[in-house]
């Protein structure tokens, strides 16, 4: 099944111009039809990633969609005079999938945070969406030596579904790394929304999301964030300043 995703390239990064909706709608047909799907939901911090190292940048591009998670995501792509639908977030797509998962009796698997937070995740997702098998869940501090011994058991579970927050520098370079091997039909990082679906942290009020204020909510819950925040002003003024080759698209770029 090939379906061609309209997309725009913000600094060489493939994002694409799904809104939710038919983001579910594709993702739901390939888990159906169990074609693997690596989704990498970014934000203006990993696109300068991207920019700085190439490695990370040549990772990105291994995953098969990227949408738009980051509210700098989608005014980049309107500054370049190449809009995307809309933003499409981590958590809201994890809770969209899950919902259709209900009439499908799809089996996820959650990896990542502290033990205690993905307790707390696991047992709250299946209050919500009972119809939906937990099949399984581990806290995300293992080392690259038990690796194998973790891809092993999520593959012999078999779930349809795999959420994984081990950070963005680490999560999705895992992720690449153990595709294969995982046979999963879903894989996706979800950054920090373990936190927020388990209750230790708190989503930003909808008003916030709408003035693009979110990282600030974000940050006055974990001050700690405040180094990676500091990457944002930087992209913002990148962005000002290549408005007319932000979303230009150089093949091998």
């Amino acid at each position: 099944m090939t379906k061609t995703i309209p997309k725009v390239h913000i600094f060489g990064i493939p994002f694409s111009k799904m809104g939710m909706k038919d983001t579910v709608q594709y993702l739901t047909d390939r888990i159906n039809a169990r074609e693997q799907t690596h989704v990498i939901t970014a934000n203006p911090i990993m696109i300068m990633s991207a920019l700085e190292k190439p490695t990370y940048k040549e990772m990105m591009l291994k995953s098969d969609l990227i949408v738009p998670d980051g509210a700098g995501v989608v005014w980049a792509a309107q500054k370049g005079g190449d809009p995307v639908a809309e933003r499409v977030t981590g958590i809201e797509l994890l809770h969209e999938l899950l919902k259709v998962g209900e009439s499908h009796h799809w089996k996820v698997y959650l990896l990542g945070t502290t033990q205690e937070i993905i307790e707390a995740a696991a047992q709250s997702l299946q209050m919500q969406y009972p119809q939906v098998r937990i099949v399984g869940y581990r806290n995300g501090f293992f080392g690259a030596d038990e690796d194998d011994e973790v891809v092993a058991s999520i593959a012999e579970l078999k779930p349809d579904l795999l959420f994984v927050a081990r950070g963005a520098e680490t999560q999705e370079p895992w992720i690449v790394k153990h595709r294969e091997k995982l046979g999963v039909p879903l894989i996706m990082g979800v950054g920090g929304s373990f936190d927020v679906i388990s209750g230790k942290l708190k989503r930003a009020p909808e008003w916030i999301q709408k003035l693009r204020i979110e990282w600030l909510f974000r940050l006055l819950q974990e001050p700690k964030r405040l180094p990676r925040m500091l990457v944002l002003p930087k992209f913002m003024l990148k962005v000002m300043r290549n408005k007319e080759n932000v979303t230009k698209h150089i093949e091998n770029s």
